[in-house]
């Protein structure tokens, strides 16, 4: 079967990819005191010159307390982080490819890592607070604009600070930044990306990550409608969003009964917005499955993922963990070289190269 189709050029506002395979973000603990070094440069410099169409980084951090809970994560604030973070995004470029940072809060972490300062959660925040840090999201978007990025991607998924004033078991909030439904709980969500498009202007592509699952309960689902869906998606479009990046364990499940739609499909149907699927692309077995028995997983085929992108349902493909086993899976394709692709392997997850 040919998958030409994937290597078909994409564009929105700032972007302009060679494909639609984009590199998911993968949390790596690999810049010391949260400054990025020559070697995260190496690492995603590595995918662009192997075909990857847009780089979205590890998730990036910005400056707030607790915004991180491992030292190591990179910043995305500071003179040193940006410096290098431009050099990172220069050396994408001239390798071929497009970058994004992905901009992040941890907030009380669903992981059970613990920050190294307060939480900051739903249940803990003050309005300066919440003000303080949608202020600071706005800040770090504009840094990635003027140091060259192609693109943002806010992180709204996961269980992370973002999504969790989404989801009402840990949203109680009697304020404006609370609620009884989905739709409510989307206002800190939807003044974050307010903030950014303010601070980037009309051009700049915003990408926002999110998902139903979460990292301490896998079955969540805070929508259990396409109605309660776009209660949740539409307001977050209308402040802003390009292109949402719909994360699901297993991209081929279908989200509601009646369709077999998946998330992103979903999301793409009802705003009509570009959107990102991801999810177990190129794997038989999904990222919960790994990381609870630590096995490999062996290339799965591109057939079911070629049916709904020809249908239309997304227009991007987040790829995570069979680039971090093979830096040249995207080129291998391209070039038809299925059976060199290196299926992953659970020691891959540790490795920086």
């Amino acid at each position: 079967m040919s998958y030409e189709q994937f290597f078909s050029p994409f564009k929105h506002k700032s972007l302009q990819l060679r494909n639609r395979f984009v590199m998911a973000p993968m949390t790596r603990v690999q810049s010391p005191d949260g400054v990025p070094t020559q070697q995260v440069a190496d690492y995603y410099g590595r995918r662009a010159a192997a075909d990857v169409g847009l780089i979205v980084t590890e998730g990036t951090v910005i400056d707030r307390p607790s915004a991180k809970n491992l030292k190591d994560i990179p910043n995305f604030h500071g003179d040193d982080a940006l410096q290098n973070w431009k050099h990172i995004a220069d050396t994408v470029h001239a390798n071929g490819g497009a970058i994004a940072p992905q901009i992040w809060h941890v907030g009380n972490t669903p992981y059970g890592w613990q920050p190294p300062a307060p939480f900051e959660s739903p249940a803990t925040m003050s309005l300066n607070d919440i003000h303080d840090t949608i202020e600071a999201f706005g800040r770090a978007a504009k840094a990635a604009k003027e140091i060259g990025f192609d693109a943002v991607e806010i992180h709204g998924a996961h269980g992370y600070l973002i999504d969790q004033f989404f989801w009402d078991k840990t949203n109680n909030r009697t304020d404006e930044y609370g609620g009884k439904t989905l739709k409510e709980r989307t206002r800190f969500g939807v003044d974050v990306v307010k903030a950014i498009r303010a601070a980037v202007g009309d051009d700049l592509a915003i990408i926002l990550r999110l998902s139903q699952w979460k990292g301490s309960d896998f079955d969540a689902k805070m929508a259990q409608t396409p109605q309660e869906l776009e209660n949740w998606v539409q307001p977050l479009a209308d402040a802003g969003v390009d292109i949402f990046h719909g994360s699901q364990r297993r991209y081929w499940e279908p989200e509601f009964e009646g369709s077999d739609l998946n998330f992103a499909g979903w999301i793409k149907k009802i705003t009509g917005a570009p959107t990102i699927t991801v999810g177990s692309v190129g794997l038989n077995a999904d990222v919960v499955s790994f990381f609870a028995g630590g096995q490999g997983a062996e290339s799965a085929s591109f057939d079911e993922l070629l049916r709904r992108f020809e249908r239309g349902d997304f227009d991007l493909i987040a790829v995570g963990r069979q680039l971090l086993q093979d830096p040249e899976w995207v080129k291998k394709i391209k070039e038809d070289r299925l059976d060199e692709i290196r299926a992953f392997e659970s020691a891959s997850a540790g490795i920086y190269h």
